[in-house]
Parts: structure tokens; C-alpha cells; sequence
């Protein structure tokens, strides 16, 4: 299991857990979702629900990954297997990305 903050401007807006690679969960933090001057982290995860499942990386999440070549060079650069997309999602999306998201790893303890 990995687990990811997901970040809305700087603020905790959610946790995104990859059970499997057939089990995704995403889940709005309790503080976010309660807020109502907060908005939904994307128009597919509407803060109408606080918890939401999937069989596959939520589409919101995948499209922020790069693509083709990029994409290519990205996993051969840093080691991570071209069919991991959460394992690249964790390792691309911390800091420059095109929107207000940004996702930052879960560390163990």
C-alpha cells in the first residue's frame, strides 16, 4: 500500500491510497471537505462525497502525468517501471505542476 497527501494552494485537501494496482481510494481530509469556501480538488471528485473508489488511478490524478517520450524518459530517468503510474504520479507531482494540485508521498513510519 502507498499513500499520497494531496495538496489543493498548499492546503491538505485529501489522502490518495493505492491499495493495489486494482484499488485506489481517494478521500477528502475532514478539515477540506467540511469547509465549504474550499472547492473540490477536480469536477470528477466533486466534494459531494468525502470518499471515492476505483478500480484504476482516478483519471484526474493519470492526467497528471506526462505523456509519450516524456513519459518514457521520466521512468527511465528515475527508475520506476513504465506501468507504475501511481509510483511516477509520487515522484513527478510535488512541486511544478500546471494546476493548484500538488502531491507529496506519504513517508512510513
Amino acid at each position: 500500500m502507498r499513500a499520497a497527501e494531496i495538496y489543493y494552494d498548499k492546503v491538505l485537501a485529501g489522502i490518495l491510497i493505492e491499495e493495489n494496482r486494482k484499488s485506489y481510494v481517494f478521500r477528502y481530509d475532514d478539515n477540506y471537505f467540511n469547509d465549504t469556501g474550499k472547492p473540490a480538488v477536480s469536477l470528477t471528485l466533486p466534494k459531494r462525497q468525502q470518499e471515492y473508489r476505483s478500480e484504476y488511478l482516478f483519471p484526474f490524478f493519470f492526467n497528471m502525468l506526462s505523456e509519450g517520450v516524456n513519459k518514457k524518459l521520466q521512468n527511465s530517468q528515475l527508475k520506476i517501471d513504465e506501468n507504475d503510474d501511481f509510483g511516477l504520479l509520487l515522484a513527478t507531482a510535488r512541486d511544478d505542476t500546471t494546476g493548484a494540485v500538488t502531491v507529496k508521498p506519504v513517508q512510513r513510519k
